[in-house]
Protein backbone atom coordinates (compact mmCIF):
# COMPACT_ATOMS: atom_id res chain seq x y z
CA UNK A 1 0.00 0.00 0.00
CA UNK A 2 1.52 3.56 -0.82
CA UNK A 3 2.49 5.44 1.73
CA UNK A 4 1.07 9.35 1.98
CA UNK A 5 3.35 11.12 3.93
CA UNK A 6 3.12 15.12 4.09
CA UNK A 7 5.86 17.00 2.23
CA UNK A 8 8.57 17.86 4.40
CA UNK A 9 7.89 21.46 5.15
CA UNK A 10 11.05 23.86 4.62
CA UNK A 11 12.73 24.95 7.75
CA UNK A 12 11.81 28.54 9.35
CA UNK A 13 15.61 29.52 8.61
CA UNK A 14 15.81 28.67 5.27
CA UNK A 15 12.87 30.53 4.73
CA UNK A 16 14.22 33.27 6.28
CA UNK A 17 17.38 33.19 4.08
CA UNK A 18 15.10 32.84 1.31
CA UNK A 19 13.15 35.76 1.61
CA UNK A 20 16.02 38.11 2.61
CA UNK A 21 17.63 37.07 -1.01
CA UNK A 22 14.67 38.18 -2.83
CA UNK A 23 14.21 41.57 -0.17
CA UNK A 24 17.74 42.32 -1.38
CA UNK A 25 17.39 41.49 -4.82
CA UNK A 26 14.33 43.86 -4.83
CA UNK A 27 16.46 46.46 -3.67
CA UNK A 28 19.40 45.79 -5.56
CA UNK A 29 17.08 46.36 -8.65
CA UNK A 30 15.59 49.07 -7.35
CA UNK A 31 18.83 50.71 -6.56
CA UNK A 32 19.88 49.83 -10.15
CA UNK A 33 16.94 51.84 -11.47
CA UNK A 34 16.51 55.04 -9.45
CA UNK A 35 20.66 54.66 -10.40
CA UNK A 36 20.32 54.56 -14.10
CA UNK A 37 19.24 57.93 -14.72
CA UNK A 38 21.97 59.68 -12.87
CA UNK A 39 25.06 57.53 -15.13
CA UNK A 40 23.30 59.46 -18.04
CA UNK A 41 26.17 62.16 -18.78
CA UNK A 42 24.73 65.61 -18.97
CA UNK A 43 24.69 67.99 -21.77
CA UNK A 44 27.91 69.82 -20.31
CA UNK A 45 29.74 66.43 -20.69
CA UNK A 46 28.74 65.14 -23.84
CA UNK A 47 30.29 68.77 -24.60
CA UNK A 48 33.53 68.05 -23.15
CA UNK A 49 34.10 64.89 -24.54
CA UNK A 50 32.98 65.93 -27.76
CA UNK A 51 35.10 68.61 -27.91
CA UNK A 52 38.39 66.42 -27.13
CA UNK A 53 37.17 64.41 -29.51
CA UNK A 54 37.15 67.11 -32.10
CA UNK A 55 40.94 68.17 -30.88
CA UNK A 56 42.19 64.74 -31.39
CA UNK A 57 40.29 64.75 -34.73
CA UNK A 58 42.19 68.01 -35.76
CA UNK A 59 45.76 66.33 -34.70
CA UNK A 60 45.23 63.04 -36.88
CA UNK A 61 43.64 65.73 -39.84
CA UNK A 62 47.32 67.81 -39.66
CA UNK A 63 49.15 63.99 -39.96
CA UNK A 64 47.07 63.27 -43.04
CA UNK A 65 47.14 66.15 -44.40
CA UNK A 66 50.90 65.74 -44.23
CA UNK A 67 50.53 62.58 -45.65
CA UNK A 68 48.59 63.84 -48.64
CA UNK A 69 51.01 66.21 -49.23
CA UNK A 70 54.25 63.75 -49.36
CA UNK A 71 51.90 62.02 -51.90
CA UNK A 72 51.09 64.41 -54.21
CA UNK A 73 55.08 65.02 -53.90
CA UNK A 74 56.16 61.84 -54.43
CA UNK A 75 53.84 61.70 -57.36
CA UNK A 76 55.36 64.66 -59.20
CA UNK A 77 58.90 64.02 -58.61
CA UNK A 78 58.13 60.15 -60.00
CA UNK A 79 56.45 61.94 -63.39
CA UNK A 80 59.44 64.06 -63.37
CA UNK A 81 61.90 61.23 -63.12
CA UNK A 82 60.07 58.72 -65.85
CA UNK A 83 59.62 61.61 -67.98
CA UNK A 84 63.67 61.90 -67.73
CA UNK A 85 64.20 58.58 -68.53
CA UNK A 86 61.77 58.65 -71.45
CA UNK A 87 63.95 61.38 -72.59
CA UNK A 88 67.00 59.50 -72.11
CA UNK A 89 66.01 56.48 -73.64
CA UNK A 90 66.02 58.13 -76.89
CA UNK A 91 68.80 59.73 -76.51
CA UNK A 92 70.77 56.60 -75.71
CA UNK A 93 68.95 54.92 -78.91
CA UNK A 94 69.76 57.82 -81.19
CA UNK A 95 73.68 56.86 -79.85
CA UNK A 96 73.48 53.53 -80.48
CA UNK A 97 72.01 54.26 -84.31
CA UNK A 98 74.58 56.97 -84.65
CA UNK A 99 77.46 54.44 -83.99
CA UNK A 100 75.48 51.75 -85.58
CA UNK A 101 75.42 53.64 -88.91
CA UNK A 102 78.85 54.69 -88.20
CA UNK A 103 79.77 50.72 -88.37
CA UNK A 104 77.29 49.81 -91.24
CA UNK A 105 79.64 52.92 -93.45
CA UNK A 106 82.77 51.02 -92.78
CA UNK A 107 81.63 47.38 -92.93
CA UNK A 108 80.63 48.51 -96.68
CA UNK A 109 84.18 49.71 -97.12
CA UNK A 110 85.28 46.60 -95.21
CA UNK A 111 87.27 48.85 -92.63
CA UNK A 112 85.26 47.75 -89.86
CA UNK A 113 87.67 47.10 -86.98
CA UNK A 114 87.17 44.36 -84.79
CA UNK A 115 86.90 46.52 -81.57
CA UNK A 116 83.84 48.03 -83.00
CA UNK A 117 82.57 44.53 -84.29
CA UNK A 118 82.70 43.86 -80.52
CA UNK A 119 81.06 47.12 -79.51
CA UNK A 120 78.11 46.06 -81.77
CA UNK A 121 78.03 42.47 -80.36
CA UNK A 122 77.91 42.80 -75.80
CA UNK A 123 77.74 45.96 -73.37
CA UNK A 124 79.73 48.90 -73.96
CA UNK A 125 80.42 48.88 -70.34
CA UNK A 126 82.45 45.66 -71.22
CA UNK A 127 84.11 47.36 -73.96
CA UNK A 128 85.49 50.25 -72.69
CA UNK A 129 86.78 48.41 -69.71
CA UNK A 130 89.50 46.77 -72.01
CA UNK A 131 91.65 49.61 -72.37
CA UNK A 132 94.14 47.70 -75.44
CA UNK A 133 91.09 48.67 -77.56
CA UNK A 134 90.65 51.81 -76.97
CA UNK A 135 93.35 52.98 -79.26
CA UNK A 136 92.05 51.46 -82.24
CA UNK A 137 89.12 53.48 -82.44
CA UNK A 138 88.84 56.74 -84.18
CA UNK A 139 88.44 59.56 -81.50
CA UNK A 140 84.95 60.03 -82.37
CA UNK A 141 83.47 56.92 -82.10
CA UNK A 142 85.66 56.98 -78.18
CA UNK A 143 83.61 59.59 -77.92
CA UNK A 144 80.54 58.33 -78.82
CA UNK A 145 80.49 55.21 -76.83
CA UNK A 146 81.66 57.10 -73.62
CA UNK A 147 78.48 59.24 -74.11
CA UNK A 148 76.75 56.00 -74.14
CA UNK A 149 78.38 54.91 -71.29
CA UNK A 150 77.19 57.68 -69.45
CA UNK A 151 73.73 57.86 -70.65
CA UNK A 152 73.37 54.16 -69.36
CA UNK A 153 74.37 54.91 -65.68
CA UNK A 154 71.96 57.68 -65.84
CA UNK A 155 69.26 55.73 -66.70
CA UNK A 156 69.87 52.75 -64.34
CA UNK A 157 70.40 55.23 -61.34
CA UNK A 158 66.55 57.21 -62.42
CA UNK A 159 65.08 53.65 -63.01
CA UNK A 160 67.00 53.10 -59.10
CA UNK A 161 65.66 56.38 -57.64
CA UNK A 162 61.78 55.48 -59.50
CA UNK A 163 61.74 52.60 -57.82
CA UNK A 164 62.49 53.87 -54.37
CA UNK A 165 59.88 56.39 -54.83
CA UNK A 166 57.43 54.21 -55.94
CA UNK A 167 57.86 52.69 -52.76
CA UNK A 168 57.81 55.15 -50.74
CA UNK A 169 54.45 56.08 -52.29
CA UNK A 170 53.01 52.81 -51.70
CA UNK A 171 53.73 53.22 -48.18
CA UNK A 172 52.97 56.77 -47.75
CA UNK A 173 49.62 55.58 -49.55
CA UNK A 174 48.92 52.93 -46.39
CA UNK A 175 49.99 55.97 -43.82
CA UNK A 176 47.21 58.07 -45.50
CA UNK A 177 44.56 55.48 -45.62
CA UNK A 178 45.46 54.44 -42.32
CA UNK A 179 45.18 58.83 -40.86
CA UNK A 180 41.72 59.24 -43.22
CA UNK A 181 40.04 56.27 -41.04
CA UNK A 182 41.74 57.69 -37.61
CA UNK A 183 39.76 61.08 -38.10
CA UNK A 184 36.53 59.39 -39.15
CA UNK A 185 36.66 57.34 -36.87
CA UNK A 186 37.31 60.41 -34.20
CA UNK A 187 34.25 62.55 -35.97
CA UNK A 188 31.63 59.16 -35.49
CA UNK A 189 32.63 58.77 -32.43
CA UNK A 190 31.57 62.20 -31.43
CA UNK A 191 28.38 62.29 -33.79
CA UNK A 192 27.51 59.09 -31.60
CA UNK A 193 27.95 61.33 -28.61
CA UNK A 194 25.97 63.69 -29.61
CA UNK A 195 23.67 61.34 -30.76
CA UNK A 196 22.77 60.19 -27.30
CA UNK A 197 21.23 63.50 -26.30
CA UNK A 198 18.20 64.80 -26.27
CA UNK A 199 16.58 66.99 -29.17
CA UNK A 200 16.30 69.88 -27.15
CA UNK A 201 20.45 69.14 -25.60
CA UNK A 202 21.65 69.18 -29.35
CA UNK A 203 19.51 72.49 -30.24
CA UNK A 204 20.93 74.03 -27.19
CA UNK A 205 24.58 73.08 -28.58
CA UNK A 206 23.89 73.96 -31.98
CA UNK A 207 22.43 77.45 -30.93
CA UNK A 208 25.97 77.93 -28.76
CA UNK A 209 27.64 77.14 -31.92
CA UNK A 210 26.01 79.32 -34.05
CA UNK A 211 26.48 82.18 -31.97
CA UNK A 212 30.08 81.57 -31.85
CA UNK A 213 30.16 80.82 -35.31
CA UNK A 214 30.15 84.82 -36.85
CA UNK A 215 28.26 85.26 -40.34
CA UNK A 216 30.39 86.20 -43.51
CA UNK A 217 29.14 89.72 -43.09
CA UNK A 218 30.14 90.25 -39.54
CA UNK A 219 33.28 92.06 -38.40
CA UNK A 220 34.59 92.52 -34.71
CA UNK A 221 36.22 95.54 -33.38
CA UNK A 222 39.73 94.67 -34.60
CA UNK A 223 41.12 97.80 -34.02
CA UNK A 224 44.05 99.70 -35.37
CA UNK A 225 46.22 96.83 -35.66
CA UNK A 226 49.03 97.09 -38.58
CA UNK A 227 49.60 94.47 -41.05
CA UNK A 228 53.08 92.85 -40.70
CA UNK A 229 53.71 93.82 -44.68
CA UNK A 230 51.90 93.90 -47.69
CA UNK A 231 51.25 90.07 -48.25
CA UNK A 232 50.45 89.64 -44.72
CA UNK A 233 47.50 92.12 -45.07
CA UNK A 234 46.84 90.80 -48.48
CA UNK A 235 46.85 87.11 -46.77
CA UNK A 236 44.47 88.53 -43.74
CA UNK A 237 42.01 90.32 -46.59
CA UNK A 238 41.51 87.02 -48.45
CA UNK A 239 41.11 85.12 -45.08
CA UNK A 240 38.21 87.30 -44.41
CA UNK A 241 36.19 86.64 -47.65
CA UNK A 242 35.64 83.08 -46.18
CA UNK A 243 34.34 83.80 -43.03
CA UNK A 244 31.36 81.61 -42.97
CA UNK A 245 32.20 78.47 -44.36
CA UNK A 246 32.70 74.95 -43.63
CA UNK A 247 35.43 73.32 -41.49
CA UNK A 248 36.05 70.20 -43.19
CA UNK A 249 39.10 67.81 -42.61
CA UNK A 250 41.83 68.24 -45.37
CA UNK A 251 39.85 70.76 -47.01
CA UNK A 252 41.81 73.97 -48.59
CA UNK A 253 39.06 76.18 -50.52
CA UNK A 254 37.01 77.69 -51.54
CA UNK A 255 34.15 75.70 -50.86
CA UNK A 256 35.35 74.67 -47.11
CA UNK A 257 38.97 74.73 -45.27
CA UNK A 258 40.51 73.11 -42.46
CA UNK A 259 42.94 75.29 -40.22
CA UNK A 260 45.93 75.39 -42.07
CA UNK A 261 43.61 74.59 -45.46
CA UNK A 262 43.00 78.50 -44.79
CA UNK A 263 46.07 79.89 -43.75
CA UNK A 264 47.72 78.44 -46.86
CA UNK A 265 44.97 79.28 -48.83
CA UNK A 266 45.21 83.00 -47.95
CA UNK A 267 48.86 83.58 -48.35
CA UNK A 268 48.31 81.99 -52.09
CA UNK A 269 45.98 84.41 -52.72
CA UNK A 270 49.27 87.21 -51.61
CA UNK A 271 51.08 85.31 -54.07
CA UNK A 272 53.06 83.67 -51.42
CA UNK A 273 53.40 79.87 -51.06
CA UNK A 274 53.88 78.30 -47.64
CA UNK A 275 53.66 74.38 -46.40
CA UNK A 276 50.29 72.53 -46.07
CA UNK A 277 50.14 72.19 -42.40
CA UNK A 278 50.67 73.86 -39.30
CA UNK A 279 53.57 72.16 -37.60
CA UNK A 280 55.49 72.89 -41.14
CA UNK A 281 54.33 76.56 -41.43
CA UNK A 282 55.19 76.76 -38.03
CA UNK A 283 58.75 76.70 -39.22
CA UNK A 284 57.48 79.36 -42.24
CA UNK A 285 58.99 82.64 -40.95
CA UNK A 286 60.31 84.55 -37.63
CA UNK A 287 59.17 83.49 -34.55
CA UNK A 288 57.21 85.62 -32.42
CA UNK A 289 56.78 84.45 -28.97
CA UNK A 290 55.11 87.91 -27.39
CA UNK A 291 51.01 88.04 -28.13
CA UNK A 292 51.85 91.83 -27.96
CA UNK A 293 54.33 92.21 -30.67
CA UNK A 294 52.01 90.17 -33.21
CA UNK A 295 50.91 92.04 -36.24
CA UNK A 296 48.19 91.84 -38.87
CA UNK A 297 48.36 88.44 -40.85
CA UNK A 298 50.54 86.90 -38.68
CA UNK A 299 50.39 83.26 -38.53
CA UNK A 300 49.49 81.95 -34.93
CA UNK A 301 50.09 78.61 -33.67
CA UNK A 302 48.23 76.96 -30.77
CA UNK A 303 48.66 73.61 -28.53
CA UNK A 304 51.69 72.11 -27.76
CA UNK A 305 51.92 69.78 -30.94
CA UNK A 306 51.19 72.99 -32.63
CA UNK A 307 48.01 70.53 -34.45
CA UNK A 308 46.81 74.18 -34.97
CA UNK A 309 47.23 77.57 -36.52
CA UNK A 310 45.00 80.85 -37.10
CA UNK A 311 45.82 84.50 -38.28
CA UNK A 312 46.09 87.38 -36.20
CA UNK A 313 43.32 89.80 -36.85
CA UNK A 314 44.31 92.21 -34.81
CA UNK A 315 42.88 93.35 -31.26
CA UNK A 316 43.10 90.46 -29.23
CA UNK A 317 41.58 88.30 -32.47
CA UNK A 318 42.24 85.46 -34.69
CA UNK A 319 40.15 84.41 -37.91
CA UNK A 320 40.56 80.60 -38.43
CA UNK A 321 38.60 77.83 -39.33
CA UNK A 322 38.24 76.41 -35.16
CA UNK A 323 36.53 72.54 -36.22
CA UNK A 324 34.06 69.94 -37.34
CA UNK A 325 31.10 71.75 -36.83
CA UNK A 326 31.88 75.23 -37.27
CA UNK A 327 33.28 77.64 -39.81
CA UNK A 328 35.58 80.07 -40.22
CA UNK A 329 35.12 82.70 -37.88
CA UNK A 330 36.86 85.26 -35.90
CA UNK A 331 37.99 83.74 -32.26
CA UNK A 332 40.03 85.29 -28.82
CA UNK A 333 43.26 84.31 -28.97
CA UNK A 334 42.93 83.37 -25.53
CA UNK A 335 40.58 80.80 -26.20
CA UNK A 336 43.50 78.79 -27.26
CA UNK A 337 46.41 77.59 -25.62
CA UNK A 338 48.75 80.04 -27.59
CA UNK A 339 51.96 78.91 -28.54
CA UNK A 340 54.16 81.79 -30.71
CA UNK A 341 53.30 83.79 -33.87
CA UNK A 342 54.95 83.43 -37.58
CA UNK A 343 55.90 86.26 -39.28
CA UNK A 344 55.79 85.65 -42.92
Amino acid sequence: MASHRRPKQPSRARVTVLTTAAAAAVAISAQAANAAPSEKPSKDEVKAKVDKLYEEAEQATEKFNGAKEKQEKLQKEISTIQDNVARGQEELNELRDSIGLAAAAQYRTGSIDSSLQLFLSSNPNDYLDKASTADQLSAQQVEALKKIQEKQRELAQERAEASDKLKDLASTRTELGKKKKDVQGKLAEAQKLLNSLTAAERAALAAADARASRSASERVDLGNATAASGRAQAAFNAAQTQLGKPYVYGATGTASYDCSGLTSWAYAQAGVSIPRTSQAQANAGTRIYSQSQLQVGDLVLFYGDLHHVALYAGNGQVIHAPRTGTTVRYESINNMPFQFGVRI
